[in-house]
């Protein structure tokens, strides 16, 4: 059954209104009519069961049969930090990190970053990747949708680093290997990775300097589009995180 992430003042009483790129795809993609079924999230923890009642124009109104809590969401909390990559490889990191299970997305540039986003462009920027965050989720039954942050400078990751209980900064040459890190992992981790060149041994200092605990992901040398999703998948296979009964 088809599932929509909604705003929490989209719900009124025992209705749903549903508005927007929602609607487009129901009608014409989906192809449903009145009496059909979907499942909305607000992303506060409940999914509501909803019967199309009406199909009109710009808006579609659902009525709400049953609430059930939302199952789609692990207990830990992973906010991956990925240095800007070349081509639409960021995109791919949004998709299948938040398939996986990704809390939140924090791009940034650094030093070896060959990617420098105009500043007029990032609006657009970010409302393609929160589209795709949101397409995503739906598709993977999520029960809340991951943030995606503005493109930050390093500075910028660094005070983010400081705010954290639990930061990992994967690096290539050496670290502790994440098997190990698992020992001390909190129910939030912030998870950061480099561009194509990787880091430099300045950015990894101040990164340790900054609270953050550099990992190996083993012996072979991922892409940059590789490295998040490999560490995501075994943080939360390692906590016991991935769902299923």
């Amino acid at each position: 059954m088809q599932r929509y992430f909604i705003a929490q003042e989209q719900i009124v009483e025992t209705s749903i209104r549903l508005v927007g790129d929602d609607v487009h795809h129901i009608k014409n993609v989906m192809r449903n009519k009145p009496g059909d079924r979907i499942i909305c999230c607000a992303g506060q923890g409940l999914d509501y069961l909803a019967e199309i009642e009406s199909i009109d124009g710009d808006q579609i109104i659902a009525r709400i049969v049953e609430r059930t809590p939302s199952r789609g969401e692990p207990r830990t909390k992973v906010l991956i930090a990925q240095s800007l990559p070349k081509g639409d490889k960021l995109e791919w990191i949004l998709q299948k990190g938040t398939e996986l299970g990704a809390s939140a997305f924090l791009p940034f540039s650094s030093e070896r970053s060959i990617v420098k986003i105009d500043a007029r462009k990032i609006g657009k920027k970010r409302e393609r990747w929160e589209r795709i965050v949101k397409e995503a989720a739906e598709q993977a039954h999520r029960g809340k949708l991951p943030t995606v942050a503005t493109p930050m400078s390093w500075k910028a990751l660094l005070q983010e680093i400081g705010k954290r209980e639990c930061a990992w900064i994967a690096y290539e040459k050496g670290g502790l290997p994440l098997a190990e890190a698992m020992a001390s992992a909190k129910d939030e981790i912030l998870l950061i990775v480099g561009p194509e060149g990787g880091f430099t041994e300045s950015e990894i200092e101040e990164a340790r300097e900054a609270g953050a605990v550099p990992i190996s992901l083993g012996s072979r040398i991922l892409r940059t589009e590789t490295a998040p999703l490999m560490a995501l998948s075994c943080i939360l296979f390692a906590r016991q995180d991935l769902g299923g009964e």
